[in-house]
């Protein structure tokens, strides 16, 4: 077995950052319950970090010792490999864009799956299920605007719009003006009112 992990844990340093390892796409190496107990050896020896059941991603090795992927890599290999789509929430969306000084503690995404807590090394990776218009313009700056303008509420929203407004490019103005019809009613007018 210890040549098996051995082989695995090369493999693994080939891969990119946040890159998932699990038994089924590493059956080249040997059986499945052989690659499984490879794979728990690696996590027990601290060679790799389990995320979820049968989910593995590698440390990073740093001139200061070993640390975890970014967030947002393994977010973005957990997306492709559960066909989600997974963004940033609103929370953190407001806080990027200068919305509020509040600086979320814990790493809280949004999915369009089913809600889990994953963990990373000793960080918890929470996802919340959403509803899809919350991942409207994912990625993108626009995107970020309108789960912000969400998390904020009605209110704040109102208030705040204006002083993003400027902020905004003509285009990011037009596409968020675009894509309103798709967001809650509240928040369509909104962006209607404050945009067009």
């Amino acid at each position: 077995m210890r040549r098996l992990a051995d082989q695995i844990l090369e493999h693994s340093q080939r891969l990119p950052e946040g890159a998932l390892l699990m038994a089924v796409r590493l059956l080249h190496f040997g059986e499945r319950g052989a690659v499984n107990k490879a794979l728990a050896h690696l996590a027990r020896r601290g060679d790799l970090l389990r995320v979820w059941r049968g989910l593995y991603v590698r440390p990073i090795p740093t001139v200061f010792g070993p640390r975890n992927p970014t967030m947002e890599s393994v977010v973005a290999s957990l997306a492709e490999l559960w066909g989600e789509s997974i963004a940033t929430h609103g929370a953190v969306s407001a806080n990027r864009l200068g919305l509020t000084t509040q600086v979320p503690v814990r790493a809280v995404y949004l999915t369009s799956g089913p809600g889990r807590v994953l963990w990373l090394g000793g960080s918890s990776l929470t996802l919340y299920h959403a509803p899809l218009w919350q991942f409207v313009e994912a990625g993108r700056l626009t995107g970020e605007v309108i789960r912000a303008l969400a998390w904020l509420g009605p209110s704040e929203a109102a208030r705040l719009l204006p002083r993003l407004s400027a902020r905004l490019s003509p285009a990011d103005r037009e596409v968020l003006i675009e894509v309103a019809p798709l967001l809650p009613t509240w928040l369509a007018e909104q962006i209607s009112r404050s945009l067009a």
